[in-house]
């Protein structure tokens, strides 16, 4: 019987049995399971099982984190069940069975928007700092600072100032008004056809030859004369799409679906010259004559129909209604709507009060974590997951604590939702504005209007004692003592007699951050053990050995990451980027054999930060100890730029 015989066969038995499994395959940490049926997974057995270390759902995948011997537990449970495995893209295309319309249609959305959010939250600070500086008047005209009857703003009182509102709107303009640009690169990116005409076809919806789509409804009778192409039998108004979201992804798409048309029908003799044109000029046509203007209404209607019930009569059961249900649409995936939705309003409106209630509702959830945390201050194995939870959620990133914890009890996933619905109700009620999609949960205050900041933090109090309150008291009756830690559970490992400190080496040059950093709910809520990220320095590509041991994986087919059982009986992982096992292996080159010995500063694995970037992939790296086996005292150190083999990015004691 081999190492995880037993537990293949219950795992097998506990997500349904053979019958219930369309697919299986792995990464190099999680067992990915496509099922028919994903509530016969019984998740609180699973969990429970020796191997594994959590479970959750994304995707349409059912995935259980198993850790660095994930490739021996897969050959075990696949001689078990008897069932082959499949490729990754196998599964991934088995998991869009298990999703509804809906949800692909907005898995697609998601991973459109996704590479567009840092730009997006960038714009919304600049936003904000220029609303600051520019249009509060702080002072009065005798230069006295009188908040209450000012009547200029720093930016009239200095003139480095002046020049610094006025110069920031080179950023602001890029981001708001030229968004077509990104939406279409970002689609043609998606669904696999040429970048570069997404770009062409974006910039075509915002030339400057065009009558501005901010300029309309003011534009003379000279404006519309001079924009208006005239074909002879047919003439129309040259309109550009600034900030215009659902125009530029329907006109996108028609790119999309011309490029992957003329390449099916084109012989490849010829088919750089003829589908690049036969793709793009058509496309640009249709976007101006067809989509373009049905996109633009329904833009308007869209951000019309939300404006209309965030400001209606029935706004605060509007509100609390969106506040509660915002977590679950995370959790399903349908909140990336929001993102199209808010970028619609700022453009339209100049501003958006829905973005202020997705910043509370993830305040809410992380203040749901914190009263956990309280709750479970003597688990320390609960611990491990609760802090870097609550933490990254103050600061935006939910995941963590939506599957790491609220979703897993249950209850503080409701008392969360009930917490965002009250901010939510005093937010809308009193017309919180922001400026555009910010940093979610503590710091969006910065996105929003300045004149609603006083207002915004006492929905930010609302959403943090709200939900804590309600999940302590209701913790205290719920959580057993052994979910509490009031229960000693395991054996303690005695030290040993003599012990040595001992140190780990970076594995990777770059800079050095907290492993809640990771942008993955799995790495960030610590599920497979504490650790570090490291963003690649610029020409880094080479990972090397933290210290001697022994090569435990090396994930073959992606080389994407790898595995060593060190000297003094620690584990560790190095996984470079996110969701990087989907490249099959291209742009990685593994250096080693699964069983051979290395030793500190040894190279590993090559890998190429452009074909990540290409493929659409964020290139930061997790350094993970799986395993601190008879290790004490961990510390880890973040915070530094490292260089691979020679900076010291963890200390311990054996």
């Amino acid at each position: 019987m081999g190492k995880y015989t037993e537990d293949a066969g219950r795992l097998l038995d506990l997500v349904g049995g053979k019958e219930n499994i369309s697919a299986v395959t792995h990464c190099m940490t999680r067992m990915r399971f496509v099922l028919v049926d994903p509530e016969k997974a019984d998740v609180a057995a699973i969990e429970e099982l020796p191997s594994a270390k959590g479970t959750f759902t994304q995707a349409g995948q059912f995935q259980v984190i198993i850790g660095n011997d994930v490739a021996d537990f897969y050959q075990e449970f696949t001689a078990v069940s008897g069932i082959e495995g499949v490729s990754k893209e196998a599964a991934k295309a088995a998991a869009g069975a298990n999703q509804n319309p809906l949800q692909r249609a907005m898995g697609v959305l998601g991973e459109i928007f996704a590479p567009l959010i840092p730009a997006l939250i960038c714009g919304g600070l600049i936003l904000g700092f220029r609303n600051i500086i520019g249009e509060v008047n702080f002072f009065t005209d005798a230069g006295v600072f009188d908040l209450q009857h000012g009547t200029k703003s720093i930016a009239d009182m200095w003139t480095f100032w002046s020049g610094m509102y006025s110069f920031l709107w080179v950023i602001g303009e890029a981001v708001f008004h030229m968004l077509p640009v990104g939406i279409c690169w970002s689609v043609t990116r998606k669904m696999g056809t040429t970048p570069i005409l997404g770009i062409v076809l974006g910039l075509t919806l915002v030339s400057p030859q065009l009558l501005n789509g901010f300029s309309v409804a003011t534009a003379t009778a000279e404006d519309v004369a001079a924009h208006t192409y005239d074909f002879g039998f047919y003439s129309f108004l040259g309109t550009g799409y600034q900030g215009q979201v659902i125009a530029a992804l329907m006109a996108a798409f028609v790119l999309v679906g011309l490029e992957r048309l003329f390449t099916k029908i084109t012989p490849e003799v010829v088919r750089m010259i003829v589908v690049p044109f036969m793709s793009l000029v058509p496309a640009v046509f249709i976007a101006h004559l067809v989509v373009g203007p049905i996109g633009w209404a329904i833009g308007d209607a869209i951000a019309g129909a939300v404006s209309w019930g965030l400001s209606s009569n029935v706004r605060v059961l509007f509100a609390a209604v969106f506040g509660a249900l915002y977590a679950p649409l995370v959790m399903t995936g349908l909140h990336h709507m929001t993102n199209a939705i808010d970028s619609q309003l700022v453009n339209q409106l100049g501003y958006t009060t829905l973005w202020p209630m997705i910043a509370l509702s993830n305040i809410a959830q992380g203040s749901a974590v914190v009263a956990m945390s309280v709750l479970q201050r003597r688990n320390e194995r609960a611990q491990q997951v609760n802090i870097p939870a609550f933490i990254s959620c103050y600061l935006g990133v939910t995941e963590p604590a939506l599957f790491g914890v609220n979703l897993k009890y249950k209850f503080p996933l409701v008392c969360g939702m009930i917490g965002s619905a009250c901010a939510a109700m005093v937010c809308t009620g009193f017309g919180v504005q922001a400026l555009s999609i910010g940093v979610g949960g503590l710091p969006g205050i910065l996105s929003i209007v300045f004149g609603f900041w006083g207002v915004f933090a006492a929905c930010m109090l609302i959403a943090i004692v709200v939900p804590f309150a309600l999940t302590y008291f209701v913790g205290v009756r719920k959580l057993s003592e052994k979910d509490r830690g009031l229960v000693a559970s395991g054996a303690t490992i005695a030290a040993k007699a003599e012990p040595r400190d001992r140190v780990l080496l970076a594995p990777l040059s770059g800079a050095v951050h907290p492993i809640t950093d990771m942008p993955d709910q799995v790495f960030a809520s610590k599920a497979m053990g504490d650790g570090l990220a490291i963003e690649p320095a610029p020409g880094a590509n080479t990972i090397v050995a933290p210290a001697g041991g022994v090569v435990a994986a090396t994930m073959p087919g992606s080389f994407h990451a790898i595995g060593l059982a060190l000297d003094d009986g620690l584990e560790v992982l190095i996984h470079v980027g996110i969701d990087t096992v989907e490249m099959g292996g291209d742009g990685f080159a593994c250096l080693v054999e699964q069983g051979q010995r290395v030793t500190a500063g040894q190279p590993l694995m090559t890998f190429s930060s452009e074909k990540i970037r290409a493929a659409g992939h964020p290139k930061i790296t997790a350094f993970v100890v799986t395993d601190e086996g008879p290790a004490a005292d961990l510390a880890l150190i973040d915070g530094v730029d490292a260089t691979a083999g020679a900076t010291t990015v963890a200390t311990y004691r054996s």
